[in-house]
Formats: C-alpha cells, structure tokens, sequence
C-alpha cells in the first residue's frame, strides 16, 4: 500500500506533466503496476502496446509442425534446422521458446504386476565399484536374481561380468534357492540378448542351453521398460543401501559369505508386501515348493579357452602365465577355469592344476614342471658332454664304465675329462685314456699324470687345464668386479693416531 500524498504524485505525474509510466516508477522508486494499480482506480484506461516482434516469430508455424510431428525432437537438432532456414538468434534463447511450446508429455500409469508363486524370477548386474588385488585393478560386479512373489534375494559378488560368471549366478541361485522359476525376466544385457528387432528376438545360445538344462523360459523386458523388472531394480538399490555401504571385507570369498549371511538373515527378514504380518522368509517357505526341481546335475559353468603354449612352458591366462609340463610345449591346450582353480587339459588329458590368481603379471608355477624341466636339461648337458668324449677319445667309454663299477661320480669325472680335452689334442687325450684303461686306473688323476709324463719324454711342458665349474647355475654367473676407490673414501673418515 501507498499513502494518499503518493498516489496524488502520481496522478499529477501522469496528468500534468505527461509522464508515462516507466518514468513515473523510476523516479517515485515504487513498481509500474503499482502505478498502473493508482491510474486504474483513478479511471485512466491501461495504453495498449505493441509488443515487438520476435526473431523466431515467423519460424514458430515450422517449430509447431515439426514439434506435432516428432515431439521428443532436442532443442539442438531443432535449432541447426531452423538455423539453416535462415534464423538469425542465438540458441538460448530458442531453447526457451522450444520448451514453452513443445507437446507436454502425459504422465504414464503402470498397472501392479502381480505373479504366481514359482512363475517368476528376474535377473540383472549390478556395478559395485573396483577392486584392487596386488597390481590388478578389477571391477566388482553383483549378481542378483529376485523371486517375483516372495522378493527372495539370491546376491554374489564377482570379480567378471562375462558369460561364465553370468552362468555361474545362475547356477548358484538355483541350488541357493533349491529350485528354479518358470520364467526368468532379463534385461536387453548381451549375456542374454544378442540382437532385437522389435518383437524379433536373438537370444544367446548359451543362455538358451541353459533354459533348456533347467527347462526355464528366457523372457527379456521392453526396451526402456525398466518398470517390468522392478523387483530386481529395487533390491539392487536395497543391496547398495542395506548391505554394501560402509561394508568391510577381506577379499572377495568374504564378501560373498557376507552376502550369504546377509541374504538368509536381514533381507529375509524384511516386511512380505502382500502380508505385513508376514516375513519375506515365511513367504519364501511357501515358494520353495512352487518351484521347478533340480535336474541331477548343475549346468557347466567354468570359462573354457584355448591357449597357445611357446617354446617356454608357459601360458598366458588372464593377465598370467602359468606352468605346464615341459614336453607340451609348442602345442594348442585348453584351459578350464573356475573363480578358484586353473585346469589344463590336453585333449581329454588333465596335465596340470593351479589356483587361479586374479593378480596380473604374476607367474604361477608347479614346483614338478620347473623341476622335471631342470632334471631333463641337467641330463641333456650330460649326454652331450659324453658323446662329445666318446667321438674324441673312445677309450673314455670303458674307463666311464669301471669307474661306475667303483661307484665313483661319472658327472664329475666328464666334466674334468672334457676340461683336459679343452687343453690337449684329442689324439693325446685318448692314448692317456687307454694307457689309463690297461693299467685299471679308471680315475682322472692317472690320465693327467700320463699325460705330463709321455710331454714330458717329447720336452713339452705341462699343458695348462683351466678350473672348471661342475654346477651349470654357477657356472653362469657373472661377478662384477667392485671399484676400491669407495674403501679408498672410508679409509679417509677413520682418524689417525699420530705416534
């Protein structure tokens, strides 16, 4: 409200000095309808204006039709094509006046889809972040599947939401809840669904060998038809507020009994929203029975691949290499794996085993595979050591022989021997060796002293047989020499007495 001394301001504003309204407003400090209000009461009929013309004023019949015609059309699309008919403003601007005159949208009712005990099950994943193991960063996926009518959850965490771990749900959801429903809803997830064409439906053939291994239907939602598995869609947004916030676990077999735990225990205990006299666990009771029997095996969830084995017997799995048996290199083998265990075969025949790591770049080994391989070329080195005696001197096969026969090391009697045999003609080697042989001296030392004696009736010299290294590792080893000028720096910071 004004006083009567304003409102006479403002008439004689207006009346005398021909002020118009703006201006009135602007210099009195008070709001144009507040002087509108003042000129109405005092009789003054309101000035019709004009409004000014819009820039997308001769555009909005186009904007209207096309609206009419496909009214989820975005404001941007609707701005390039009225942009390339010659509009001048700025897309601002014109995504206000496209929402001030878009076809609002009717709000959809859904009816409450009820179900059978036993008729109904839907599926679906769930994210649950990273998990990081050793140098491994792995998603954490959930698997969930919920009873239509009792609202039974069955919960597993995995560290892969590929096929094998999506059949492996399935099976542990079924022995979980001790049987299998008549249809289990999906939505449009590639494990499931490999291609839709409207009601034109390509299931995935695995998912399908499954159905029929428990003689389920398969029965994918609408697309964007969320509301049709809304079972799944709330008990995963109760997973995560119920059960997942805030939860500490070890690794992933803890987390899983967690979940076990927490499955049987609080959501079981949940309100049944058909009876709120009655527990989730009550209506589960009288499910169970509802559903389809076992077959008498489980469905065959493991990841099954085959590998390639290189000249090393190793192969690479999952971001790892693992061992295998050394006479299967160079050779195509499958692998069999489940969450815990690594399994190789070779054609039907198992021949290795290892505890799958979810680590990368690690090296799993069997102790037997890297041993057999180590005895295997220990042996090789031996044989090529002793045919290479054998051509150059023969009689080292029958001083080998009764060297045996005395119990004496062959290893270290061939090493040596080939030793001399580096230092010395092999002509001169094998008249020593047989002279050693006709004297029964099967032993190295005779043949280097026959071999200095006859060099020395020639007036030759000694020959020199450089040391020799019995252990192959060892022998491999390189010594890098330290530099002494650092012993040097220390002896400079021990004082001195001066005597």
């Amino acid at each position: 409200m004004i006083s009567k001394e304003r409102e006479a301001e403002i008439l004689r504003l207006f009346h005398a000095e021909k002020w118009p309204i703006g201006t009135i407003a602007t210099q009195l400090h008070i709001h144009h309808t507040t002087v509108q209000r003042v000129l109405a009461h005092a009789g003054v009929a309101p000035t019709m204006v004009a409004p000014r013309p819009a820039l997308v004023d001769p555009y909005l019949p186009f904007i209207v039709a096309t609206l009419a015609k496909f009214p989820r059309l975005c404001a941007s699309r609707l701005f390039h094509m009225v942009r390339e008919r010659g509009y001048p403003g700025a897309p601002d601007h014109f995504r206000r006046v496209v929402a001030r005159i878009r076809p609002p949208r009717h709000a959809e009712a859904f009816l409450r889809l009820r179900t059978l005990p036993g008729e109904q099950a839907q599926v679906d994943w769930a994210s649950f972040g990273t998990m990081k193991i050793g140098a491994a960063l792995r998603r954490l996926s959930a698997f969930v599947m919920v009873l239509s009518w009792s609202r039974q959850i069955f919960l597993r965490f995995s560290l892969s939401a590929a096929m094998p771990s999506f059949l492996r749900g399935h099976v542990e959801a079924f022995a979980f809840f001790g049987g299998v429903a008549r249809v289990l809803l999906y939505d449009n997830l590639k494990s499931a669904v490999l291609e839709r064409a409207g009601d034109a439906i390509h299931f995935h053939p695995t998912l399908l060998e499954l159905s029929a291994h428990y003689r389920f239907e398969p029965r994918p939602v609408a697309p964007a038809r969320g509301n049709e598995k809304g079972r799944v869609e709330r008990s995963i947004r109760y997973i995560r507020d119920s059960f997942f916030a805030a939860r500490v676990f070890r690794d992933l077999d803890d987390l899983n009994a967690q979940a076990d735990l927490w499955c049987t225990g609080i959501a079981a205990e949940r309100r049944f929203h058909e009876d709120a006299s009655r527990r989730v666990a009550d209506a589960f009771a009288d499910e169970r029975p509802r559903l389809l029997a076992l077959p008498e095996h489980p469905f065959p969830s493991d990841e099954r691949v085959e590998v390639d084995v290189g000249k090393t017997p190793y192969f690479r799995f999952d971001l790892n290499d693992y061992s295998v048996p050394h006479d299967h290199v160079r050779r195509t083998l499958v692998v069999v794996a489940s969450p815990d265990t690594v399994r190789v075969l070779d054609g039907s025949t198992l021949i290795a085993t290892h505890a799958r790591s979810w680590d990368r770049a690690q090296q799993i080994e069997d102790p037997a595979h890297v041993q057999a391989l180590v005895d295997r070329k220990a042996r090789a080195r031996a044989s090529r050591g002793l045919d290479r005696l054998a051509r150059a001197a023969p009689s080292a096969t029958p001083l080998l022989a009764r060297a045996a026969e005395r119990g004496q090391n062959l290893g270290n009697i061939t090493a040596r021997l080939l030793a001399v045999l580096d230092a010395v003609p092999a002509a001169e080697l094998e008249a020593a060796v047989a002279e050693a042989v006709a004297r029964d001296a099967p032993n190295v030392g005779a043949v280097r002293q026959i071999l200095d004696r006859r060099r020395a009736e020639r007036g030759v010299p000694p020959a020199v047989i450089s040391r020799f290294v019995t252990n192959a590792r060892a022998a491999n080893v390189v010594v890098r020499p330290h530099p002494l000028a650092s012993y040097d720096q220390l002896r400079k910071d021990i004082p001195h007495d001066d005597k």
